[in-house]
């Protein structure tokens, strides 16, 4: 199929693997050194830009690429050139997509390149340009390589890139500065996961089919999630667990994806599309957030006990 808004992709990968064929073999400190120098240094803001995250949360990001990237790259190398091969597949389709169903009218970037694990997927800002950074050392870390999947993860970051300059073109607070308030993070990583399955036409997400328990799991626990994360936002204690694959709540990863996919479903009946929801003030966000979690949290809950508010409107559903 072919599409005529096409965004720009910059394929840091041919690059990658002309300095992986030289060290492979070298030395652990070797290996990480050719990534900074060699391969790092002709894609300057893209280093910066991983620097800058882990620096943001105390982290030496040589210390990450020693203790938890580059001893695995190896085994991984094949499941990133499959993920490789399946972003070059499916990411035009998925733009016309994008534009299609949920309205997305800007230019913007792909970047695929291998990283420090900053995230199988960033939405930010890269030279100037809205941009979804495809992490391939993430994505292998969590066994992506299917197209499916592939698709999945490239929707959810489309969904947080549309967030992005919607807010930013409403007036309200930046998504990136605001998403570091637990309650906000919750709703934006919520109106992604459906945003995703507003751009792919079906109601399944792309975390569902990680394990065959997952879903399940999260069901079945779902108020003790929600208190859970309300008990950690008043305490002001790190809900990091919920989030990432790097850590856990009760055994299961990104049940936070879960949680804020719920909320999100419940706010949708406030707002006619997607948009609207999307352009909340930051307040308003969190008192809502807040107020779902409490009776989310509280025995025989139920998602139509919860009041939309006056005016309020059913689910969107392919529309935006």
């Amino acid at each position: 199929m072919a599409h005529s808004m096409t965004p720009d992709l910059l394929d840091t990968w041919p690059a990658w693997q002309q300095v992986w064929a030289r060290v492979a073999n070298a030395p652990l400190e070797a290996q990480i050194d050719a990534w900074a120098t060699d391969y790092m240094a002709l894609y300057p803001t893209l280093f910066a830009k991983q620097v800058a995250d882990y620096a943001s949360a105390g982290l030496d990001w040589r210390a990450v690429a020693r203790e938890r990237v580059f001893p695995h790259l190896a085994a991984r190398t094949p499941r990133m050139i499959a993920a490789h091969q399946a972003i070059l597949r499916c990411h035009s389709d998925l733009t016309w997509c994008f534009r299609e169903r949920l309205g997305a009218d800007f230019t913007f970037l792909f970047v695929v390149y291998v990283g420090l694990e900053c995230g199988a997927g960033w939405a930010t800002m890269y030279e100037g340009l809205p941009a979804c950074l495809l992490g391939l050392e993430a994505i292998a870390n969590l066994g992506w390589e299917s197209e499916d999947q592939i698709q999945g993860l490239i929707a959810h970051e489309l969904g947080h890139l549309a967030h992005m300059v919607w807010r930013e073109r409403a007036g309200v607070s930046t998504l990136e500065e605001s998403e570091a308030e637990p309650l906000f993070r919750l709703y934006s990583e919520g109106l992604a996961s459906r945003a995703e399955q507003v751009i792919r036409g079906q109601d399944t997400q792309h975390l569902e089919d990680q394990d065959g328990e997952w879903l399940a799991w999260c069901r079945t626990h779902e108020s003790w999630l929600a208190g859970e994360y309300l008990r950690r936002v008043d305490a002001g204690a790190d809900v990091r667990d919920f989030f990432g694959s790097w850590f856990a709540i009760a055994g299961h990863s990104q049940t936070g994806y879960y949680l804020g996919h719920q909320v999100v479903q419940v706010l949708e009946r406030q707002v006619p599309t997607l948009r609207a929801l999307a352009v909340w003030p930051a307040e308003q966000v969190r008192q809502r957030v807040r107020a779902i979690l409490q009776e989310m949290a509280t025995p025989n809950y139920s998602a139509a006990t919860i009041p939309s508010g006056e005016g309020g409107h059913p689910r969107t559903t392919i529309s935006p």
